[in-house]
């Protein structure tokens, strides 16, 4: 299969990979080895969460991401509200526009964190590399 991400030396010829699916190259994958489940998932700003909000947790079945976004959210509004004596529905909106440069920049950490603590690790070298470059990953001690 042709990599159309490219794979650094220029050729297509993906004979060690058979059976993987290209990703691009800031793309981490994580594997649960008590279940087997997979993960693959950007690395580094997440601009689905500056625009998508508290609505990318639910795209990735990420529940507890979930809860406590919008906990947060939620605090933000009603202090928003009580401050500027506006309505939650305005206070909310408002909160959303900040908090989502917020998310922008720690949602796919919060996210891979969350993974490593139920028991996912990275699936390969490269993307232990990655996770590791942007200080996600850090080797468990032993």
């Amino acid at each position: 299969m042709q990599n159309p991400f490219g794979n650094g030396n220029n050729d297509n010829n993906d004979d060690q990979n058979q059976n993987l699916l290209p990703i691009p190259p800031n793309f981490a994958t994580v594997v649960n080895k008590k279940n087997g489940q997979i993960r693959i998932a950007k690395v580094g700003l997440s601009w689905t969460a500056l625009w998508f909000s508290i609505m990318v947790p639910v795209f990735r079945s990420d529940w507890y991401n979930f809860l406590c976004m919008t906990a947060i959210q939620l605090i933000v509004a009603m202090g928003l509200s009580m401050g500027m004596g506006e309505t939650l529905q305005v206070a909310w909106t408002l909160g959303s526009y900040g908090l989502g440069i917020v998310w922008l920049f720690i949602y796919n950490m919060m996210y891979f964190k969350h993974l490593f603590n139920i028991g996912f690790v990275p699936a390969d070298q490269r993307s232990k590399e990655l996770l590791s470059n942007y200080n996600y990953w850090k080797e468990p001690k032993e």
